[in-house]
């Protein structure tokens, strides 16, 4: 493999990983999806979830996006070890919001990733996620953004 496309594989992995949080933030489920081979599988061991092949990973992430009345991912990136048209890699995740029970969550963690070149581009074969650190502590913050008048923080014109 030349040295060029290497560099190019690594920036379009890269690119499929920033898909991936952009597509869950603004819950655009069908790209979420379609970043997944046919046969993908995405995993939350921790939660209990496994979702095999595009339409479930969709349905399961409709069903999950529900469930939360804000969400915030950053991705971060991690190695990427590319094999032909195979690749491994891994990226550090920072998430939090809370869901519509009330109930906060952040965390940290990271995605296992194994990818394949296809001919739509680089997809996921298998994302799963590992948690090493959560916390349930109620977050102060909200969703709406309010300013307070004259303390300098307002929104400019």
């Amino acid at each position: 493999m030349s040295d060029f496309q290497a560099i190019a594989d690594r920036s379009e992995i890269e690119a499929l990983r920033g898909e991936f949080s952009d597509a869950a933030m603004m819950r655009d489920l069908d790209r979420f999806a379609a970043l997944f081979t046919h046969d993908g599988v995405y995993r939350i061991p921790d939660a209990g979830i496994e979702q095999a092949g595009r339409e479930a990973i969709r349905a399961g992430t409709e069903q999950l996006g529900d469930a939360w009345e804000y969400f915030v991912q950053t991705a971060h990136p991690g190695v990427i070890r590319l094999d032909g048209d195979a690749a491994s890699g891994r990226a550090y995740v920072c998430e939090l919001g809370r869901l519509r029970d009330g109930t906060s969550i952040f965390n940290y963690g990271l995605f296992h990733d194994r990818y394949r070149r296809t001919p739509e581009g680089w997809k996921f074969t298998e994302r799963v996620f590992e948690v090493r650190y959560f916390d349930t502590t109620p977050l102060p913050g909200s969703a709406q953004v309010t300013w307070a008048a004259g303390t300098g923080n307002e929104p400019a014109a």
